[in-house]
């Protein structure tokens, strides 16, 4: 183990127990693709546990859009003034208890997860010695029943090892992946951030849209592109494994946020 003791104790060790106990499960129960199918309990078991934070990120993001209204007044108001504009923003931002960053606070919480299941995946997808694997992983088990004896990697015919990265050896088909997780990390972002519609007959009267120095509106602008982008960086690097996890997070965080506010248009 390369990474710090305490990292690996409170983040690394605990999410591979929680892997392996899953494998272990679909395992007896004789279920094809017993690891692919326990990197989606994993994920189930951390969306639970991370749920409460993600609650109250999407009822700050409503807020957010009640707040629309008085955030347009606010442009026509002071469009000519920028600094008084922003300065009577975050005014009203205190006054309603509202912060305009928190769409940011559940994509931050996860990057700790997501950099402790690399370095799980990361061992045990890319190392290439399944003995080696094997040994490392009942070492750092809580209990002896979770011991294991090998590990298969195949999920619906994907080697859940292989990067989209190889795709001219493995195939294109491994470059839907890295583009399926963006998309779904987009559509996501999207959805936490509150709609910014133009304002009535705002550009036809030749004055900028109320909503072009809103600050929430430019961190709604660079969420929505960098961050998709930078997953589907990750997601074409790095093993597939990954990728299955951050997909089916994604997926559950979707149906949470339409289930608690309709979609805008």
């Amino acid at each position: 183990m390369t990474n710090p003791i305490i990292f690996n104790q409170i983040l690394i060790w605990p999410i591979l127990n929680v892997l392996i106990a899953f494998y272990k499960l679909f395992s007896i129960l004789k279920i094809p693709g017993a690891f692919g199918w326990a990197i989606i309990g994993l994920t189930i078991f951390i969306r639970l546990l991370l749920s409460p934070i993600f609650t109250s990120q999407l009822k700050s993001a409503q807020k957010m859009q009640e707040l629309k209204p008085k955030l347009d007044e606010l442009s026509k108001r002071y469009n000519k003034d920028k600094a008084r504009l922003q300065q009577e923003q975050l005014k009203l931002y205190r006054e309603t208890g509202v912060n305009p960053a928190a769409g940011c606070l559940p994509l931050l919480l996860q990057m700790p997860i997501f950099i402790a299941l690399y370095n799980v995946f990361w061992q045990i997808l890319g190392n290439g010695n399944l003995g080696k694997i094997v040994q490392d992983i009942n070492q750092v088990v809580y209990f002896p029943f979770l011991q294991i004896q090998t590990l298969d990697f195949s999920f619906f015919g994907i080697n859940l090892a292989l990067k989209p990265s190889s795709w001219q050896t493995q195939g294109w088909w491994l470059l839907i992946i890295p583009l399926v997780t963006a998309i779904l990390q987009w559509y996501q972002t999207k959805l936490m951030m509150p709609s910014h519609a133009p304002a009535k007959g705002g550009a036809s009267e030749g004055k900028p849209p109320p909503d072009k120095d809103d600050m929430s509106k430019i961190m709604q602008g660079q969420m929505s592109f960098l961050f998709p982008l930078m997953i589907g960086w990750f997601a074409f690097s790095f093993p597939v494994g990954l990728s299955l996890y951050w997909n089916t997070f994604s997926a559950f965080s979707i149906i949470q946020q339409r289930r608690m506010k309709p979609v805008q248009s």
